[in-house]
Formats: C-alpha cells, sequence, structure tokens
C-alpha cells in the first residue's frame, strides 16, 4: 500500500468519525454500520470464519460470528465496514469472506497478499482506536504504553482486545 494511499484511508475514517459526531471512545460501530446502509446478521459461523459481507437488493448484509467476543465481533465489524467503503466495486459482485485473522493481520494480509485485507484491516484500526483518541486517552494514563496494565486499560476504554491496542500502540506513530 502506498503511503498516499495509506494516509488515505486514514482520513476517510477520521472524516466518518467526524461527520457521525463520535466525539469519545468507544466508537458506536453498529450505529456506523448503520449509517453506511448496511444490516448486520450475527449468527454462530464457523469458528475459523469472523465475517463476510455482501449485497442483497441493494443493501449491504455484514455477517458475523456470534461465537466469537464482542471485541472480535467489534473489530469484525469495523473491518467490513472498510470493505463496504473502500472496496464497494468488489464486494457488489461476490460474497467477500473473511477468515478469522488476527487482530489487524490476517495470515494472507501478514504476507503483504491481499491488499484488500489490509486495507480493511487499517480502516478498522483507526475507526475503533483513532490515533487522536488514543493521544487523548494517554494523556491520562500515568503508566508506560508498553506496560500490561495501561494497554488492558485502554482496551478496555475502546472495547477491543489488548492484542489489538497492542498492535495499535506499537504501530500508533509509523
Amino acid at each position: 500500500m502506498t503511503s498516499s494511499r495509506r494516509k488515505r484511508i486514514i482520513e476517510i475514517a477520521r472524516e466518518f468519525l467526524l461527520e457521525n459526531s463520535v466525539e469519545a471512545p468507544p466508537v458506536p460501530i453498529r450505529r456506523v454500520a448503520k449509517k453506511l446502509g448496511a444490516k448486520i446478521v450475527s449468527s454462530p459461523l464457523d469458528g475459523e470464519l469472523s465475517g463476510m459481507i455482501y449485497v442483497k437488493d441493494g443493501t449491504p448484509i455484514i455477517g458475523i460470528n456470534s461465537l466469537h467476543h464482542e471485541n472480535r465481533r467489534r473489530f469484525t465489524i469495523a473491518h467490513e465496514c472498510g470493505h463496504l467503503l473502500l472496496h464497494r466495486n468488489m464486494i457488489s459482485r461476490e460474497i467477500h469472506v473473511d477468515r478469522k485473522f488476527r487482530m489487524l493481520r490476517s495470515p494472507i494480509s501478514a504476507e503483504g497478499v491481499s491488499e484488500v485485507e489490509i486495507e480493511a484491516n487499517l480502516f478498522a484500526a483507526e475507526m475503533l482506536m483513532p490515533k487522536h483518541f488514543l493521544i487523548e486517552a494517554l494523556k491520562d494514563e500515568s503508566a508506560d504504553i508498553d506496560e500490561e496494565k495501561t494497554v488492558k486499560s485502554l482496551a478496555r476504554k475502546f472495547r477491543v482486545s489488548p492484542a489489538a491496542m497492542s498492535f495499535r500502540l506499537g504501530n500508533l506513530f509509523t
């Protein structure tokens, strides 16, 4: 992904939060999805399946695995919203299925093979853990961002997993 594309994805997420008056964590990601016109369907899926998105009769449908932890489902919804905003032309042609991926990176995106997955993960991270929200939250934290207690505290505040928060903090200034 080019630097300009990365900046544009972050800008899209930030603009969307601003337009929808989201001013503090946790980001109401289900409301965000609805603002995009998406319907969320939660049901038990194959354990490896995190979510999917497709368009039916003009309505985007985000399917999420009800067996996953709520924080995982929030990330999946944000990831699928990323596909909806960034890759709409692709999802209108076929069902886009996301197998279980590590927080912010799937095995495919970790290899740098799937640009669309990398982009959707970046969008989800910026949507759920916006840089400006994190910087503000860190002002309230007296501990080091490398300390487990701080990571867990921030993860609770943003309603994401500690793994996602740790990854996000590690990449906050890149």
